[in-house]
């Protein structure tokens, strides 16, 4: 039998799309989620990660930018791919070389608007909103050296109304997240 391949979801903040994607793969033969690396010591992530059984790991901002700390870790998982799930670092040039084209990044926006540092969560919401946008969306991509430039996968779309909060946006926003990120993991990690 096959090796499944082996996901490191990163991660900073509360977790809901990494335990999407580890309920997602739960039961696969083919993709396994080996572990989550969170970068912020209060990120709920973890507490998720516990209550799935998947192991998690702390690195701060230096580990991630000094040497080859998480790199040795993601090779000690024998990680095929590194996925991005509300982690607002940018990837140092270390993972960026050992993971060519296997880092998958979600933004909470049509890329390439709203994209760039800075352009995380609700300050994406609140842009949106503030120049009148009648859509928004998801987009699925390739992480390369600059914040949200890489090649597309995969985007959604929904509708923003002249009633939507940001909050309201990002409603929509989570459910297309919810919906399509395991999904175009899965075909991108198999190439199907």
């Amino acid at each position: 039998m096959k090796t499944p391949v082996q996901l490191a979801i990163l991660g900073s903040g509360n977790g809901t799309n990494a335990q999407r994607i580890c309920e997602y793969f739960a039961n696969s033969q083919e993709v396994n989620v080996a572990c989550i690396i969170y970068n912020r010591k209060e990120a709920y992530i973890a507490e998720r990660a516990k209550r799935l059984g998947v192991e998690a790991r702390y690195f701060n901002k230096q580990d991630f930018n000094n040497g080859d700390t998480v790199l040795d870790y993601l090779r000690s998982k024998n990680i095929d791919y590194v996925i991005l799930a509300g982690f607002l670092l940018l990837i140092p040039e270390n993972l960026l070389q050992n993971f060519p084209n296997r880092i998958i990044n979600i933004h909470p926006a049509l890329l390439p608007k709203y994209g760039g540092k800075g352009m995380y969560g609700e300050h994406v919401h609140e842009a949106v909103i503030a120049n009148h946008e009648t859509e928004s969306g998801i987009t699925i991509h390739i992480v390369d050296q600059h914040y949200d430039r890489g090649t597309t996968l995969f985007q959604a779309k929904c509708s923003v109304t002249p009633d939507d909060t940001p909050d309201t946006l990002a409603q929509k926003i989570h459910l297309l997240e919810q919906e399509h990120f395991p999904v175009v993991i899965e075909r991108t990690v198999l190439q199907r």
